[in-house]
């Protein structure tokens, strides 16, 4: 089974309708959406729509609750003062822009979507969360020490972990097993559709391969791919630039940051 995963499109229609392009030639057996649809971009009703209409599983990011709820918080957390700043605009004008149809979907998305596989007499539990089981807008990155990450899974229950919310992709295979029986669990941050962060400015997402011989105990039986693509980056910052939203956003299309 082929299982596309993406996440973090903030808005960023030219992203999006690029994404779908580069997602069908892959022919997934199933696709979700692991939430901020919003926020940082023009299109946010347009982004919602497009998902919607696709009927695509999909949790609330941080700035989806936010908006949905009509929130001046994101639940972001942003580090100087001129980003708190920048910050407060774009959820203002999020808060403007959006319509009350696609509000009210917002709304309703679940928190986490947990999918139970039954193969070689193992459960194989893979769950589906924005920032972290615990919260929605915790930040997982990749130095998170081995310890602290296993003990998150263990307690969720998650053989295989996905989620987004840093714009940084990365997988880590760690193993949870004891009294010298294997179990590996798989962490995996699915990168960004529409505001990448790790330097790279193409989108991404990820392709996570489950076959019939996936189980815990083989830490190679479970592939993620990591898939970039490219759009209209220009055609992103020149609106984010066209309107009342920080320039500082255009400019972090362009570099990837």
């Amino acid at each position: 089974m082929k299982i596309a995963l993406f996440s973090d499109i903030h808005a960023n229609l030219p992203a999006l309708e690029a994404f779908f392009k580069d997602v069908e030639q892959q022919k997934p057996d199933a696709i979700y959406c692991l939430g901020d649809l919003v926020g940082y971009n023009i299109w946010p009703n347009e982004v919602i729509n497009e998902i919607r209409k696709r009927g695509i599983p999909t949790i609330a990011g941080n700035y989806d609750f936010g908006i949905g709820r009509t929130s001046d918080d994101c639940g972001c957390a942003y580090k100087t003062d001129d980003e708190k700043a920048n910050g407060a605009v774009s959820i203002s004008f999020t808060n403007e822009i959006v319509k009350p149809e696609e509000r009210a979907y917002l709304r309703t998305l679940s928190a986490h979507i947990k999918v139970e596989f039954q193969l070689n007499n193992d459960k194989l539990n893979l769950l589906l969360v924005h920032g972290s089981p615990r919260r929605i807008n915790e930040y997982l990155f990749e130095d998170r020490e081995e310890k602290s990450l296993l003990r998150i899974m263990h307690d969720a229950d998650a053989d295989i972990m996905c989620f987004g919310h840093t714009h940084k992709p990365y997988h880590r295979t760690l193993n949870d097993g004891i009294d010298g029986q294997d179990h590996f669990r798989h962490a995996v941050n699915i990168g960004s559709v529409g505001k990448p962060k790790d330097g790279n400015p193409q989108g991404g997402y990820v392709l996570l391969h489950i076959n019939d011989h996936s189980s815990i105990k083989d830490k190679d039986s479970i592939q993620v791919d990591f898939v970039r693509f490219n759009y209209d980056i220009e055609k992103a910052a020149r609106a984010v630039e066209d309107s009342r939203l920080p320039n500082a956003y255009a400019e972090s299309l362009r570099k990837g940051v």
